[in-house]
């Protein structure tokens, strides 16, 4: 399994319409195949920074994912919203 963790700044003016694409496609990004679990984190200094959290069978399953017309659908909402590139890292428990 791994551990993906992504971090997205947003333009202030712009938190409310991420929080609500999340939350309108969690359910789809936690039904993808591969796909066990993702939450969704705020910095508590910086109401403009989050991170999803997510966990998958591997890397392979993610990027399926990350290929799919689903991600592909979520990622052209959110991206527009961005103040500061993404960053992204896939991790393994050791």
């Amino acid at each position: 399994m791994i551990k993906r963790i992504v971090k997205m700044e947003f333009e202030q003016e712009n938190v409310k319409a991420f929080v609500n694409i999340f939350k309108t496609n969690k359910d789809k990004i936690t039904t993808f195949d591969g796909c066990h679990s993702v939450e969704l984190l705020r910095d508590i200094n910086a109401q403009n920074i989050f991170f999803t959290y997510s966990i998958w069978d591997s890397e392979s399953s993610l990027n399926k994912y990350r290929e799919s017309n689903t991600f592909k659908n979520i990622w052209s909402k959110t991206k527009p919203l961005f103040s500061h590139k993404a960053k992204a890292w896939s991790l393994e428990e050791i």
